[in-house]
């Protein structure tokens, strides 16, 4: 009986609170039968929204039904326990009695009075029947509740009490016949008399929602309108009366005790399951944290959640790598990430194309199917922050998250939660089947967070690059070690771009550091303020591991009209009473790509490789030697060297020094930030006029490595390659062997070969604006980004992957292989 009465609850919750589902299932001979979409052809006019409240009544009416019946049960050994309260021997006082009881019958008859009052009316069904002065009046006896509810915490104890106590009121609370509906064929169900207490607590929770949807399939002239308006208001009034946090919109659900247990934050995580990564729906209500996962269902049928584990609030602690268990985290090689981010980015361009094409739609549909399953891939194998909680009564769990931003904004919640008195909670499977069954209908994240998943009309983000300048903060209370770390959202997630350097012992910090952060589709900027860890105890831990302490957190949507001007646009983030100053200003991708015509002969940076190794008489320009040197030197151990940004303003001031060759330039090299010398690099051979491998031999290059037959790619690729100018075969052979240097240190700098293929193939290759707007015209920044990027990567990865290249046999070696003939 339990297990259908919640069935007949999970078909009501369908019909009348979940207008978007795609069914609607008909309460009938206890069974229920879907409504095919045929039925809502007309759903607009006024027969079908008369049927639509016709299902609504009939849907409420058997959950009256089945209600009634269990108050019914609740009040039936109330007769007998009166009876015996006056003899010598009373299972119950009368005072027991009363405290247990309290209202019930009170409540049964007024809702056998208003069942038998609607009954007849749907019955006898048609566009005239009124019903709505029955929910007025039902709604003006709703005050009977508030004495329940005063009363309900109380009567349980009681219960409790006098079952210990008393043998014979034990087996009769724990064996409580309900009988089953009218056209069931089961006689009764036995239910405990806890259980039976709790109903009308939920029944009052939710008393409005079938107010809300027969206005909804009113017509605003039917004599009824009015009439359920009002008993909606009292409804609503007698609710905010009783518990404020019962939230009439759906986000709140009741627990077994009778408190309201409120939804307070639900997202999709990472979960490290069995050594593999699951994704997970998370709900953070107001006593515990719940897991769950959508279940498979057939096409068409009700999406359900299934509960994978549920931790209550006053058990969850939050572990160290030093205290967890869990295993080492498998993260993918970094260019696995990024050949899939191409391959997105490729598929988002074809389905641009697509859109435009005649009777291209099909195809859109394919392509938009395909992209999900890849970007969902991203999501799943991006994250690497680890988000470790324990039951301290059970077991551990791990979630991977891809920002600490939103991994404080989880453990932030928790911790606000349980600095209320809670107490730990053990959910019946009913309990939590029904607790789970409510994610569906409660939860405020629909979507995984996929660009797919979005429609056309939203904002598609920014492409190009941001520069941030991080000026200063102030606020904090007291001196620290404190540092800024700038994140970004890509591909619907996420991501750490920047980080600033640390300003010690200060309460004013002044960083006034300017990065350049790469956008993909990007919304908004986030700023994270940490306060450096220096506990050796704590440092060295799993690379991921973040140790230091956030002291603010704070975003800003990034608004294309406010960001996209040419001048500085100046910001503050408030967080926690700290206050950070920042200017940010935007450039989009198609112009950050373009290589500028060369237009000066003095300096190195924007000017011919081969003018700048003749007046330097060098086989290679000495920018590219100094930075090489110093990279060897003190950068080849430096985790994500040559992936990650370097200070902006250390570049520039590095770019300044090698354009006006200061004598003093070796010392500045030695004294700055490697990741600064990095970046100076690959600006230089970004800023080339043309690039290193040749505007000229670049169709070479693409032909060469679009190849299949391995010995046919060897002779085409070399031949290319002895065909560039001197200088710059000589400075990309000095690059290459330096690229395989700095993967040889892949297991502590985290840089491999593909890595390195990635962050230097679109640098060293990508045409100058007049050689890439010959043949295809490109029109999106999305097309001018996948367009060969793939290919790019892959020539430069084809030569690091060679053996050494030696230029004399390069030189000599004759054999050639051409495209053309």
């Amino acid at each position: 009986m339990e297990e259908e009465e919640e069935e007949v609850l999970c078909y009501l919750d369908r019909v009348l609170e979940e207008e978007e589902e795609e069914e609607v299932f008909e309460y009938g001979n206890g069974e229920l039968e879907p409504i095919t979409p045929t039925h809502r052809q007309f759903k607009g006019d006024i027969e079908k929204g008369l049927e639509m409240k016709k299902l609504v009544l009939s849907g409420f009416l058997a959950s009256e039904e089945i209600y009634i019946n269990q108050l019914e049960a609740l009040l039936l050994p109330m007769r007998p326990l009166k009876a015996t309260a006056t003899t010598s021997q009373p299972v119950l006082t009368i005072q027991q009695i009363e405290t247990i009881f309290y209202k019930i019958q009170d409540i049964f008859e007024i809702h056998k009075e208003f069942y038998d009052a609607l009954l007849p009316n749907i019955q006898q069904w048609d566009e005239k029947v009124t019903v709505g002065h029955l929910f007025q009046k039902l709604a003006s006896q709703l005050g009977v509740y508030k004495a329940f509810v005063d009363n309900y915490k109380v009567a349980l104890e009681t219960a409790e009490k006098c079952s210990q106590a008393n043998i014979q009121f034990q087996k009769i609370s724990e064996n409580l016949k309900v009988k089953g509906p009218k056209d069931s064929k089961d006689c009764s169900t036995s239910v405990t008399m806890e259980a039976l207490l709790y109903k009308p607590i939920d029944r009052v929770t939710r008393s409005t929602l079938v107010l809300h949807d027969l206005l909804k399939h009113t017509p605003k002239d039917h004599p009824d309108y009015p009439l359920l308006q009002d008993a909606l208001r009292i409804s609503q009034n007698f609710l905010s009366s009783i518990n404020e946090e019962i939230d009439p919109r759906r986000t709140a659900v009741t627990t077994p005790k009778g408190e309201a247990r409120q939804l307070v934050k639900d997202g999709f995580l990472v979960e490290v399951s069995e050594g593999s990564r699951k994704l997970r729906h998370v709900f953070l209500f107001t006593d515990l944290l719940l897991c769950a996962k959508m279940k498979k269902t057939a096409v068409g049928r009700h999406q359900q959640y299934e509960c994978k584990w549920y931790i209550p609030l006053a058990d969850l602690t939050f572990q160290t790598l030093d205290d967890s268990d869990s295993p080492h985290i498998q993260a993918l090689p970094e260019y696995e990430i990024e050949e899939m981010k191409i391959k997105i980015s490729v598929l988002k361009s074809e389905i641009q194309k697509e859109k435009k094409a005649p009777k291209g739609q099909s195809r859109v549909e394919r392509l938009r199917k395909k992209m999900n399953e890849q970007e969902s891939w991203l999501l799943l194998h991006s994250p690497t922050i680890p988000f470790r909680i324990h039951n301290k009564h059970g077991k551990s769990y791990l979630f991977l998250l891809s920002s600490d931003y939103e991994r404080s904004e989880w453990r932030e919640s928790i911790q606000k939660l349980q600095k209320k008195d809670l107490q730990t909670c053990v959910l019946s499977s009913v309990e939590l089947q029904v607790l789970t069954s409510s994610c569906f209908k409660l939860r405020t994240v629909h979507n995984i967070p996929v660009t797919s998943n979005k429609d056309d009309e939203e904002t598609p983000g920014l492409y190009g690059f941001l520069h941030v300048i991080v000026h200063s903060a102030k606020g904090f209370k007291e001196s620290a070690n404190l540092y800024c770390t700038l994140e970004v959202d890509s591909y619907g997630y996420f991501v750490s771009k920047a980080k600033t350097r640390v300003f010690r012992d200060t309460a004013e910090p002044q960083w006034n550091e300017e990065f350049e952060i790469e956008l993909e589709g990007s919304q908004y900027l986030r700023i994270l303020c940490y306060e450096k860890c220096y506990d050796k105890s704590k440092l060295n831990k799993d690379d991921n591991e973040i140790v230091d302490k956030i002291m603010g957190k704070g975003q800003v949507q990034l608004d294309p009209q406010t960001v996209q001007s040419k001048n500085w646009h100046m910001d503050v983030i408030e967080m926690n009473g700290i206050k950070v100053e920042f200017s940010m200003k935007f450039t989009s991708r198609d112009l950050s790509l373009k290589r500028t015509p060369s237009k000066k002969q003095s300096g190195v940076f924007g000017v011919k490789i081969n003018v700048v190794t003749k007046r330097e008489r060098s086989k290679v320009p000495y920018i590219v030697r100094q930075c090489i040197e110093e990279v060897e030197k003190r950068g080849i151990d430096e985790v994500g060297i040559y992936r990650i940004s370097g200070v902006a303003t250390d570049i520039q001031a590095l770019k300044t020094a090698f354009d006006t060759n200061t004598k003093d330039i070796l010392m500045m090299l030695s004294d700055m930030d490697i990741n600064a010398i990095a970046g100076t690099l690959k600006l230089y051979f970004r800023e080339l006029p043309e690039p290193l491998l040749t505007d000229h031999l670049y169709p070479s290059f693409m032909a060469g490595i679009a190849l299949s037959d391995p010995a046919a790619k060897e002779n085409c690729m070399m031949h290319h390659l002895r065909h560039l100018p001197d200088p710059n075969l000589m400075t990309f052979l000095t690059l290459l062997e330096h690229l395989k240097r700095v993967a040889e240190k892949e297991p502590i700098n985290k840089m491999s070969l593909h890595n390195l293929a990635t962050v230097f193939g679109p640098t060293l290759l990508r045409p100058s604006e007049s050689e890439s707007s010959k043949g295809q015209h490109i029109t999106s920044a999305s097309d001018i980004w996948s367009h060969d990027v793939m290919a790019q990567v892959q020539v430069l990865l084809y030569y690091l992957q060679h053996p050494p290249i030696s230029l004399a046999e390069l030189k000599c070696n004759t054999l050639y292989f051409s495209t053309d003939g």
